[in-house]
């Protein structure tokens, strides 16, 4: 699946906001999302995908949700 994808699967499966370092965590772990160098998925990744889609996820707190 699609890194956003697993994003919003993340959030919506724990009910509650998530830092970025929780959500990398649980997609490697769960292996949603497989980079295409075999690397795990950072925080840093996570970071930028939700800035790139401001209409799904809102940050606050130092946590991520869905605006969904």
């Amino acid at each position: 699946m699609k890194i956003e994808e697993a994003i919003v699967y993340c959030l919506a499966s724990s009910n509650r906001g998530m830092r970025t370092e929780q959500i990398a965590d649980m997609i490697n772990s769960r292996r949603l999302h497989l980079r295409k160098d075999g690397k795990p998925v950072t925080s840093a990744q996570v970071y930028a995908v939700v800035c790139r889609y401001p209409d799904m996820f809102v940050k606050a707190e130092g946590r991520i949700m869905l605006m969904i």
